[in-house]
């Protein structure tokens, strides 16, 4: 490398090497320093009407372990009566892959009525789930629920979408998946930083859907 043999030109690489970690690594600290401060558990949690519960992966069309950990924590809160309705948002991109029905038939299993649960289809990114359930869906204050090292993210967007936001992370193991998952973040919370400061339009928006109204309705009549 030009330079490199130098000590000057090793100083000059190295300090170059530290800058350009520091500014990958800045817009994680602005997330963990911006929202930790709304992100709990389940008990911890306040009341709010609706439950977001983002996608995180199928095997063989059943939710995975991570995601099934995040609807056991939405249903947690449904059962409480911390929440009367969640939505449940991911990739349906393919007629073969379909999150959000994988979703809904995980929690209306476990006792969650039908008219309770809504799914976003085009949930794609956090961004997009975030801008949908406020545009599509109408949501404006909402329990997050994810992974610890992903909820802060969706705080962020959530609030830059106009959602009054609060978060249940979800712990799990430090095993692999969890390591890929935190390194994910860090390209991720870059991106986290454009979206809120661009605030585009999700990839699909539409029509407003009503089931989230829906299933406040049905609840205010129990």
């Amino acid at each position: 490398m030009p330079g490199f043999g130098s000590r000057r030109g090793q100083r000059r690489w190295y300090q170059g090497a530290v800058l350009l970690t520091c500014l990958a690594l800045a817009p994680s600290g602005w997330l963990w320093l911006a929202e930790s401060d709304r992100v709990g558990t389940v008990r911890s949690a306040p009341d709010a009407p609706v439950a977001v519960v983002f996608g995180a992966g199928l095997f063989d069309g059943e939710p995975s372990p991570y995601l099934a950990h995040r609807l056991d924590a939405a249903l947690a809160l449904y059962q409480q009566h911390k929440v009367q309705a969640i939505l449940v948002t991911g990739d349906n991109g393919s007629t073969d892959y379909d999150e959000p029905d994988a979703m809904r038939h995980y929690l209306i299993q476990r006792g969650v009525p039908e008219i309770r649960v809504v799914g976003d289809y085009a949930g794609f990114d956090t961004w997009d789930s975030c801008a949908r359930a406020r545009q599509v869906f109408g949501v404006d204050r909402a329990v997050l629920v994810s992974q610890s090292f992903h909820v802060r993210r969706a705080l962020a967007l959530c609030e830059a979408a106009g959602i009054d936001s609060y978060a249940v992370g979800v712990d799990e193991p430090t095993d692999v998946t969890w390591y890929y998952g935190g390194l994910r973040e860090v390209p991720g919370a870059g991106k986290a930083l454009l979206d809120a400061w661009w605030r585009p339009d999700p990839q699909f928006l539409g029509p407003h859907e009503a089931g989230v109204g829906r299933a406040l309705a049905d609840a205010a009549g129990h």
